[in-house]
């Protein structure tokens, strides 16, 4: 519509100086009449005249319905399982990271304490091992038991074997 004159080419450091830009319309081109909004194609309503028709079901979208409707009594006895179990599940997620914020610490002391004492880490663990064993034998190995039965004689562990490098 408009035609702007161009510049001239310069060095650089003339092109910070602030020029004037003259603009003037085209005398070669009819002058044109405004288009109004509500004359674009884009702003106008469709007619009324689309309706909706829905296709017909694939078989493909049958057999999923028909397994839906057969797996259906299925997973609303699941869902009820877990919404029943849920909160039994939660607590004891509660208290076995309970135990861990307990046990892990204690591990990992023992590690490292083991690092720094072997000979007393080996006696330590020693002593427990026998008391373990101590404590299944007078629990769980009683007369009459089935493991304690003489067709099911088993050898019970022994100790590890000491070796000192002092």
């Amino acid at each position: 519509m408009f035609k702007v004159i161009r510049r001239s080419v310069r060095p650089a450091s003339l092109s910070l100086l602030p020029l004037k830009v003259y603009a003037s319309p085209k005398r070669d081109s009819p002058h044109k009449t405004s288009v109004k909004v509500n004359e674009l194609s884009l702003y106008s309503v469709p007619e009324d005249q689309s309706k909706y028709v829905e296709e017909p079901r694939t078989q493909l979208e049958e057999s999923i319905s028909h397994l839906r409707l057969f797996c259906e009594p299925y997973t609303s006895w699941c869902q009820e399982m877990c919404s029943q179990t849920k909160p039994k599940m939660q607590s004891l997620v509660q208290w076995g990271s309970k135990i861990k914020k307990l046990v892990y610490p204690l591990g990992f002391m023992g590690l490292a304490a083991s690092l720094y004492y072997p000979q007393e880490a080996i006696v330590f663990v020693q002593v427990r091992y026998i008391v373990i064993e101590d404590l299944w034998k007078e629990n769980f190995q009683k007369p009459g038991n089935v493991k304690n039965s003489p067709g099911n004689k088993q050898n019970a562990p022994s100790l590890p074997i000491l070796i000192s490098y002092r």
